[in-house]
C-alpha cells in the first residue's frame, strides 16, 4: 500500500481469555515509528468488554483511547464492513472459538466477524490469535477451514528460546511475531540467532 492514507489495520478483540493480547497490540501499534505507523480501527465484542473487567483493571474507554478509530460491534454499516475500504488486514487478538466459528462458516452477524469476512474475500491478511485448550475436532475443523480460506491461525505460543523474564515478555514476543506478518517491526521479537533481539 503505497499511499499512507491506506495504511490501516483492523484490530478485533473478542471475548476469549487473554485480552491482554488485544490491549498490548494496540499499545505496540501506537508506539511504532512514524514511518511504520498505521491507522488502527478497533472492534470490541460485548464479551470482550466483560473479559476486560475480569482480567484487568482497565475500562473499555481506556482501551478505546489506544485506537485511532473505534467501531461499535453492532454497526455493520461501518467503513470496515466494506471491501472498498482499503486496509492492510485484520488481527483478532484474542480470537474466541465463537468468533472463529462465525468467520469460518460465513455467519457474520457482528461487525467483528463481518470485517474478518471482508478481509478474507478481498484476499487481505487475517490473523486469528486463537485462545482455547484443549481443542476438540470442531475447533480444529474451523481452524482448517479458515486456513484454507487464507487466514493465518496464530495461537499465542510462548517462544522459550527467547528466555522471557515474565508474562509481559511472552506477550510482547507473540505480538511481535504477529506484526511481522504485516511487515511491521515492533522491536519486541528476540530473533533466533540474530544479535540485538530484545
Amino acid at each position: 500500500m503505497g499511499n499512507s492514507q491506506n495504511k490501516r489495520l483492523i484490530v478485533g478483540i473478542s471475548g476469549a481469555s487473554g485480552i491482554v493480547y488485544g490491549v498490548r497490540l494496540l499499545e505496540l501499534l501506537k508506539g511504532l515509528p512514524d514511518e511504520e505507523r498505521v491507522e488502527t480501527h478497533l472492534i470490541m465484542s460485548r464479551a470482550a468488554e466483560v473479559t476486560l473487567a475480569h482480567e484487568t483493571d482497565l475500562k473499555v474507554r481506556d482501551v478505546e483511547k489506544l485506537a485511532d478509530v473505534v467501531h461499535a460491534n453492532k454497526d455493520i454499516g461501518a467503513s470496515v464492513a466494506s471491501g472498498s475500504f482499503r486496509t492492510l488486514g485484520m488481527i483478532i487478538a484474542p480470537c474466541s472459538m465463537k468468533s472463529l466459528a462465525g468467520i469460518a462458516t460465513g455467519v457474520t452477524d457482528t461487525l467483528l466477524t463481518r470485517a474478518a469476512d471482508v478481509v478474507l474475500k478481498e484476499r487481505r491478511r487475517l490473523v486469528c490469535m486463537v485462545r482455547e485448550t484443549p481443542l476438540h475436532s470442531g475447533h480444529l475443523r474451523n481452524m482448517l477451514a479458515l486456513s484454507d480460506m487464507g487466514a493465518v491461525i496464530a495461537p499465542p505460543v510462548p517462544a522459550f528460546y527467547a528466555k522471557p523474564r515474565n508474562i509481559d515478555g511472552m506477550v510482547d514476543h507473540s505480538l511481535g511475531r504477529v506484526l511481522d506478518l504485516f511487515d511491521l517491526d515492533s522491536g519486541t521479537v528476540h530473533r533466533w540467532r540474530e544479535r540485538g533481539g530484545t
